[in-house]
């Protein structure tokens, strides 16, 4: 038994350090997160692909938890926390030794096509599957004591696209003002260096839904502006993107490369965009927020680092692009 132990711990070892995504490197005192987005297709397109790449990316970088950008299970959600899509989708697919640390979802749209609910229950069932509500708050505490505020937020009530359409009535019927006056209250405490926003529609668009975002952009950005939020993680595109308009410090990012892709195009704030199965890495200091993208063949294909105090910022794109 020991040498068998030995074996495998060996094997372990191997595996890792062959196995790298290279140019992914962030400060040791950085806290790291990853953002997965659009993913529970029962192990189809490039789900399985990117949940490979999703381990050694949490290995390297020593990753403290995974957030999810919603859609989590397609197309009709799941209906109970006894639905196999639980397995097929999620246990069975994310089962990597570096994949089991907590998990922080946030619900999509289609999410609220079947029982909601049961994805927040799941967590009494599930040790890293931590959804406590439809919206609620974590804090990272970083080295020099300073700390970064996250949101993870339930969009889809807030949409007003979704006023009108008969299978989103249940989540839209649930109204704004409650989860707007936590948001803002929330956003409001200034002790943060550093405050964060996952959700699942995006404000802006590069992909498919360009020029369609402007009804939940209207809910949400005045907030955003008014408080200071430094960064918004969106998924509900099937691709990578950073979206940024001229002069603005807000970094918006999609992560809804989990499994299927669709098409991108280039517009006056895409900074960067590509059709492509993958993440984005969220590593914060007291400094600097380093995002790197990372493909569904484990290529880091763009990077992008915040810079705190004098706002600047750098991006690498690989050639490839």
């Amino acid at each position: 038994m020991e040498n068998a132990k030995a074996t495998n711990a060996q094997y372990s070892q191997s595996y890792y350090a062959h196995t790298t995504i290279e140019g992914l490197s962030v400060p040791d005192d950085a806290v790291s997160f990853l953002t997965l987005g659009d993913w529970g297709r029962n192990g189809h397109f490039y789900q399985k692909h990117v949940a490979k790449w999703l381990d050694i990316a949490s290995y390297q970088l020593d990753a403290e938890f995974i957030a999810t950008t919603g859609d989590n299970f397609y197309d009709n959600g799941v209906g109970s926390i006894d639905d196999p899509y639980w397995l097929s989708s999620y246990e069975n697919i994310y089962h990597q030794p570096h994949l089991f640390i907590d998990w922080y979802p946030v619900l999509g749209n289609h999410d609220y096509r079947g029982n909601w609910q049961a994805q927040i229950d799941y967590s009494t069932k599930s040790r890293r599957w931590e959804m406590p509500a439809q919206y609620y708050s974590k804090t990272l505490k970083l080295d020099d004591g300073s700390s970064a505020l996250l949101l993870f937020i339930d969009t889809s009530p807030l949409n007003p696209d979704y006023a009108g359409e008969a299978k989103y009535q249940e989540a839209y019927s649930q109204g704004t003002s409650e989860q707007l006056a936590w948001i803002n209250a929330m956003l409001a405490k200034e002790q943060y260096t550093w405050k964060v926003v996952i959700g699942h529609h995006p404000l802006y668009s590069s992909g498919k839904r360009y020029g369609k975002t402007e009804a939940i952009k209207d809910v949400l950005e005045p907030i955003f502006h008014k408080h200071g939020v430094n960064l918004y993680v969106a998924g509900h595109e099937h691709d990578l993107q950073h979206n940024q308009l001229p002069g603005d410090d807000l970094v918006h990012v999609v992560s809804g490369g989990g499994s299927e892709v669709r098409p991108v195009g280039n517009y006056d704030f895409t900074q960067f965009a590509k059709s492509t199965g993958g993440f984005v890495s969220v590593s914060v200091t007291a400094k600097n927020i380093f995002l790197n993208y990372i493909d569904h063949n484990g290529k880091t294909i763009y990077t992008h680092t915040m810079n705190k105090a004098s706002k600047a910022s750098s991006t690498t794109t690989t050639q490839d692009q």
